[in-house]
């Protein structure tokens, strides 16, 4: 039988149990366990692809078209867990099938409530993924102890180990230790009400990892364990971390955590082995180079908005024992400003996705400049979309041309509707998504960073290159170097005669690890780094407009 770990969270929102969560799952890994993982978020969306960034961050899209919580980026990015739709479930998808079931008459002549049926169909989902070969399924509930959204997962879990066995389950919560800068100490009453609030829901933590500023002394740790209950060795300190989210695994087994876990539940794990994790750890610390890289967005000042993108520079900097430090910079100023005060000085220019005309004409000024500049140059999705506008218009000749998503009436619509997007009306749930093949064309920028011509990428969009405009945008120096199978649609373009400036309709970010650079994002910071070796050799040529 598979072992179940429940992560729950105290106090406030945004402890990182997503990224405690992801740390628990590598060193279970590290140890020769199979971890599944999974996120159960409280809210009523059916997922979160209509939320918008700012309140929800980004959606996270997985191979099979899922779009998801970001918490996921974070399995997938500190594991190899696959990760499916059944990883990612939400109130709205919990009750939706509910009540579809009652409509199927499968719950006729009962009352449905929320015990049992909505606690046994959450109870479901956590079961599917304790099929076939798993050791160990790491279910975190979203939200915080105490939330009235929350109750009705908190009671499953709490039934679950009634299902299993306590024996099978282990319950870890994540809370906080606040340091009062006023009083000078740190005050534990905070994660004391946050666990008496779980107890009375009926579950009593094994495990309390304890978020903190400042390092828990022995005293309060003995305090803590005395009243919520828990062995002294249990209370675990998760200090901040000033340097890398990268740190956090190698804290917890500082303070013994993977060891809790597997005494606790009887696993049979072997010895951790972290050679690679430290490895990265020391390429981080130990860098060669130092740059610069520009984020041209429209969520640019909201972290979350934009978490893969980050992580996957930071990965590309790991790759090239590079520092990077990436300035985050909206695409409306630079509509007000102009590229040339807010970009000047950059050794690379990436632009990422994104819905809606806010900040459109920023993004292709960034591009514009990137392009004269023959600064290395990153656009996806909607920044490949803005490439091509920004082409069409400045190279091509082609006066106003647009996308139809922002101007239904251009004379030219060089980004346009996919076919089978036009019959749609439903927002939630129905662009092109997930893992799609490409093929790149031979003697790429784009297939030498792949080392390969055939790939899989995920997708999240509607609109696409119009093809009526490929030859004549191919007579003036664009390649398209990558397509789908068919030669049907544009996922790639390139300018050959650029020192590096490449745009994917996809999101590679999304298939990047720390141990594990993406090609296009290692290409792309290996040749920042080339740039700002190389900057004060050569001068680029402006063109005239």
């Amino acid at each position: 039988m598979a072992k179940h770990i429940f992560v729950t969270g105290g106090v406030v929102s945004s402890l990182g149990k997503g990224l405690t969560s992801a740390s628990i799952g590598m060193l279970l890994e590290q140890r020769g366990l199979r971890v599944r993982m999974q996120k159960l978020d409280p809210y009523i969306n059916v997922d979160p692809g209509t939320m918008s960034p700012y309140q929800h961050g980004e959606v996270y899209v997985l191979d099979d078209g899922s779009e998801t919580d970001l918490d996921l980026g974070h399995y997938e990015r500190f594991t190899n867990s696959p990760l499916t739709r059944d990883c990612n479930y939400t109130t709205g998808q919990i009750y939706l099938s509910v009540i579809e079931k009652e409509r199927r008459g499968e719950f006729l002549g009962k009352t449905v409530q929320v015990i049992p049926h909505i606690t046994n169909e959450i109870k479901g989902v956590i079961r599917r993924l304790a099929d076939g070969d798993v050791d160990v399924v790491i279910t975190e509930i979203g939200g915080t102890v105490g939330d009235i959204e929350s109750l009705p997962f908190l009671e499953a879990i709490r039934q679950f180990s009634q299902d299993v066995g306590k024996e099978n389950c282990l319950y870890i919560h994540l809370t906080l230790v606040p340091y009062l800068k006023a009083a000078g100490e740190l005050k534990t009453k905070p994660t004391q009400h946050s666990v008496g609030l779980l107890r009375q829901i009926g579950i009593q933590p094994d495990i309390l990892v304890c978020r903190t500023e400042r390092s828990i002394s022995r005293e309060d740790r003995e305090k803590i364990a005395l009243f919520c209950n828990v062995p002294l060795e249990a209370v675990i300190e998760e200090k901040d971390k000033d340097f890398s989210i990268y740190e956090v695994p190698l804290s917890l087994v500082d303070n013994h955590l993977d060891q809790l876990i597997v005494k606790r539940l009887g696993l049979a794990a072997g010895t951790l082995d972290l050679r690679d994790w430290r490895d990265l750890l020391h390429r981080l610390r130990n860098p060669e180079h130092e740059l610069s890289i520009a984020v041209v967005g429209k969520y640019a000042e909201h972290f979350d908005a934009y978490k893969s993108i980050y992580e996957a520079l930071d990965h590309a900097g790991i790759h090239h024992r590079a520092q990077l430090r990436v300035a985050r910079i909206q695409s409306e100023e630079i509509e007000r400003e102009g590229p040339m005060r807010l970009l000047s000085g950059y050794d690379g220019i990436l632009v990422p996705g994104g819905f809606g005309e806010r900040g459109i004409e920023g993004k292709v000024d960034a591009i514009r400049f990137a392009r004269q500049r023959g600064i290395p140059f990153l656009g996806i999705c909607l920044g490949m979309q803005c490439a091509v506008i920004e082409f069409g218009r400045n190279v091509v000749g082609l006066a106003h041309a647009h996308s139809t998503e922002f101007d239904k009436d251009t004379p030219y619509p060089l980004i346009c509707l996919l076919d089978e997007q036009r019959k749609i009306t439903d927002k939630g749930g129905t662009m092109r998504r997930g893992s799609q093949p490409c093929v790149l064309q031979p003697g790429s920028r784009a297939a030498a960073c792949y080392g390969r011509e055939r790939i899989e990428e995920r997708h999240r969009h509607r609109y696409e290159f119009n093809n009526v405009f490929r030859q004549q945008f191919a007579a003036h120096g664009l390649v398209v170097a990558g397509t789908s199978p068919d030669r049907a649609l544009v996922e790639v373009i390139e300018l050959p005669d650029h020192p590096w400036f490449v745009a994917v309709q996809f999101h590679p970010e999304f298939k990047s690890k720390p141990t594990k650079a993406h090609p296009l994002f290692a290409g792309f910071v290996g040749a920042a780094i080339e740039r700002h070796s190389t900057r004060g050799e050569r001068i680029q040529p402006v063109e005239s407009t």
